[in-house]
């Protein structure tokens, strides 16, 4: 074999062999993507019984802590295009969890709000939550995650 063929064979990976990740490792947003992504693993799982997904989640506790808000005020508040939160609270209300009431000062205009299964529905979410965060906290260690919450905030000013 000529050297060109050594040299190739030298970069190959082998089946099974993990990959030397290299400079992606050092890159933040590389590991942002990879934390949540098993954050969102363990979310998945931890939320299997009740088939709710991670924006569905904000968006009912959103809606738990502060009743009547408009729609635009959700979906900017958790960064969520107004074109995508619209099906997304469709299919809350379709589970009987949410429900939207007219204003009464503005006939285009509604307000967002819990049904009493939704109500329910969010105690049970809540204490699955509760689960779900004490896996990130078993892993991160209190002053762990106080720490990373606060890292993360800085980043939220970009």
């Amino acid at each position: 074999m000529g050297r060109m063929a050594d040299i190739e064979a030298e970069g190959e990976a082998t089946a099974g062999e993990v990959p030397d990740l290299g400079q992606l490792a050092g890159l933040v947003g590389y590991a942002l993507r990879r934390a949540q992504l098993a954050v969102f693993a363990d979310f998945h799982r931890s939320f299997a019984p009740l088939e709710l997904r991670p924006a569905q989640f904000s968006v009912l506790l959103m809606l738990r802590q502060t009743p009547g808000l408009r729609q635009s005020q959700v979906a900017d508040a958790l960064a969520i295009k107004r074109t995508n939160f619209v099906s997304l609270f469709d299919g809350l209300v379709a589970r009987g969890l949410a429900r939207r009431v007219p204003v009464d000062t503005d006939r285009r205009a509604v307000s967002l709000h819990l049904t009493p299964e939704g109500e329910d529905f969010a105690a049970r979410m809540i204490a699955i939550s509760a689960e779900h965060e004490g896996h990130l906290t078993a892993r991160l260690g209190a002053d762990g995650r106080a720490q990373l919450l606060a890292l993360l905030q800085k980043l939220l000013v970009l």
